[in-house]
C-alpha cells in the first residue's frame, strides 16, 4: 500500500485561493494539514478541501427555515415569524442611525420606550409599559422594583416552571422577593390569600398556567376577586399572563382583559401570541412601571433599536386591523389548511414520471399544537401532507428535508412525513413543493402547486 503523500506546503496552498480571506485560509490550511499528518485520509484536491473549509467557517449558523410542523410557536424555530411590516422596519432602522433615545421635537434626550407606550396605551392594553429582553426578564424587574425584602403571596397551584430554569419559586427569590405558598395544588380559595397577607406583604402575584391544565376538583378566585382583596388589604396584584394575546379568539385571555379586571400589573411576551420579536413587556398603573423604569435592573434588560423597532410595527399592525402571521395562523380554517395540502399533492404527483412509485402521498387529518406553551389543552385540528416513502425510511427523508436547500422541518407520525400548511407561509410554498421534489428524486425543474393560496383553487 502506497503511503500518503505529505500536505503541500502551506504557502503554496494559500497561493492556490488568493480571492479568499488569508487569516481565515491560514488557520484553515493549518488545520487541515495537522489533520492528515494525525492520521485523517488525505483529500484528493487540497484546494477544492480547502475551500470547502473556509465556506463553512463563513457559512451562517442562523437561517431561514421553513417550518411545516403545524406548531405555531416553535421555541426550537424562533417562535413567532415576523410580519412583513416589521421586517421591513428592521431594514429602516437597522443600516443607520435612529432617534431612539432623542426627541426630534425640542432636540434634547428622548425616551425609547415613548412608541411602545403610545402603542400598547392606544391597544387597551395598559396606560404605561416597559420592555426588556424577555417575559422571564419582565417578571424579575417587577418583582425586584416593588417587592423586594417582602412577601408575595402565590397559589401553589401557580409555581410553575415555564420552561428552562425559569421557576416561579426561584424567580421570586432572584427578585429579592420571599415566596409565600397558599392553598394547595388543585384548589386554592380567597380566604387562603386573606389569610397569608400581613403587613409585610408586598403583592399578590398571579401566575398564568399556560403551559399545562389541572382538570377535576379545582377551583381558585377570579382575577376580580383578588384585585379587590388586594386593594382592601393595600397590596399589589401582579400577574405573569404568559403569552401576551391582545385580541380575542386565540384560546388565552387578554392582556387588556386582565387590567380590565384589576390587574395593577402584567407581564407578557412579545414573541409569542402577540406575533412580535422576542420581548418581555409589563404594562399597567404608571407610578409602578415608573418605579421599573428607574431601577438599576433595567438598564441591563433593556431592549436595542431593531427590537423596539419590529415590536412598534407589529403593534401598528393591530391598530390597522392587519394581525402578524401567528394570529393568522392559530385561526386558519381547517377546509383552507387541505386545499393547500391538496395543492402540494397534486404538483408533486403531476412531477413524477410514474406516479406513486417515489411515494405514497396522502393528504390527512392532523392535530398539532399551538406551541411555546400556550393553550395547551386546545390543539389545533387541520391537514397535512403525508409521505410514506416507496424507499428508505420515514427518518432518512425527514433528515434530507432538513439537509436540504432551503431545509424544512417536518415532523413524523404514523409512519409518514407529515408536512403541515399552517405554519408555511405564502411565499415558502413555491420553495417547499421545490424541496419535497428534490428529497423525493422527482427532479429539479421549479413546480408552483396550483391553488396555492396567492392563487385561486
Amino acid at each position: 500500500m502506497k503511503p500518503a503523500s505529505p500536505p503541500p506546503a502551506i504557502d503554496r496552498l494559500l497561493r492556490a485561493v488568493p480571492d479568499l480571506p488569508r487569516a481565515l485560509t491560514l488557520t484553515e490550511a493549518r488545520a487541515l494539514a495537522a489533520e492528515v499528518r494525525a492520521g485523517a485520509e488525505p483529500p484528493e484536491d487540497w484546494v477544492k478541501a480547502l475551500r470547502l473549509r473556509v465556506d463553512l467557517a463563513l457559512s451562517p449558523h442562523l437561517r431561514r427555515v421553513i417550518n411545516a410542523t403545524g406548531v405555531v410557536l416553535h421555541t426550537n424555530l424562533g417562535r413567532a415569524p415576523l410580519s412583513p411590516e416589521a421586517v421591513a422596519a428592521l431594514g429602516r432602522v437597522g443600516p443607520g442611525y435612529s432617534n431612539l433615545e432623542l426627541d426630534l421635537s425640542s432636540g434634547r434626550r428622548g425616551e425609547r420606550l415613548t412608541g411602545v407606550q403610545a402603542l400598547l396605551a392606544r391597544l387597551d392594553a395598559g396606560e404605561s409599559s416597559v420592555v426588556v429582553n424577555n417575559n422571564a426578564a419582565a417578571v424579575l424587574l417587577m418583582l425586584t422594583a416593588l417587592a423586594a425584602g417582602r412577601e408575595v403571596v402565590v397559589s401553589r397551584g401557580e409555581l410553575v416552571e415555564i420552561g428552562g430554569s425559569f421557576r416561579v419559586p426561584e424567580v421570586v427569590a432572584a427578585g429579592g422577593a420571599r415566596l409565600r405558598e397558599v392553598g394547595a395544588t388543585n384548589r386554592t380559595r380567597l380566604s387562603d390569600y386573606a389569610n397569608a397577607i400581613t403587613a409585610d406583604t408586598a403583592a399578590i402575584l398571579k401566575v398564568h398556567p399556560s403551559n399545562y391544565r389541572i382538570v377535576g376538583f379545582t377551583g381558585c378566585p377570579s382575577r376580580s376577586e383578588l384585585a379587590a382583596l388586594a386593594r382592601e388589604r393595600g397590596v399589589l396584584l401582579l400577574e405573569d399572563l404568559g403569552s401576551g394575546a391582545l385580541v380575542p379568539g386565540l384560546g388565552e385571555p387578554t392582556v387588556g382583559e386582565a387590567l380590565k379586571e384589576g390587574s395593577d400589573l402584567v407581564c407578557f411576551s412579545g414573541d409569542k401570541l402577540l406575533g412580535g420579536p422576542q420581548a418581555g413587556l409589563c404594562s399597567g398603573r404608571a407610578p409602578l412601571v415608573r418605579s421599573m423604569r428607574k431601577h438599576a435592573l433595567y438598564r441591563a434588560l433593556r431592549p436595542d433599536r431593531l427590537v423596539l423597532a419590529a415590536l412598534e410595527a407589529t403593534l401598528r399592525g393591530y391598530l390597522r386591523g392587519d394581525h402578524p402571521p401567528v394570529v393568522n395562523m392559530i385561526t386558519m380554517k381547517p377546509e383552507e389548511l387541505r386545499r393547500r395540502a391538496e395543492a402540494w399533492r397534486k404538483a408533486l404527483v403531476e412531477a413524477a414520471a410514474q406516479p406513486g412509485v417515489a411515494a405514497e402521498l396522502k393528504v390527512l387529518k392532523s392535530d398539532a399544537p399551538v406551541g411555546g406553551g400556550a393553550v395547551p389543552d386546545q390543539p389545533l385540528a387541520g391537514w397535512v401532507l403525508g409521505i410514506k416513502p416507496a424507499y428508505g425510511s420515514v427518518d432518512a427523508l425527514a433528515e434530507r428535508l432538513r439537509q436540504g436547500q432551503p431545509a424544512v422541518i417536518s415532523r413524523v407520525s404514523d409512519g409518514r412525513v407529515c408536512l403541515d400548511p399552517r405554519t408555511v407561509l405564502a411565499d415558502e410554498e413555491a420553495a417547499l413543493v421545490d424541496a419535497l421534489r428534490a428529497a423525493l428524486g422527482l427532479g429539479a425543474e421549479p413546480t408552483r402547486p396550483a391553488g396555492g393560496p396567492d392563487e385561486p383553487g
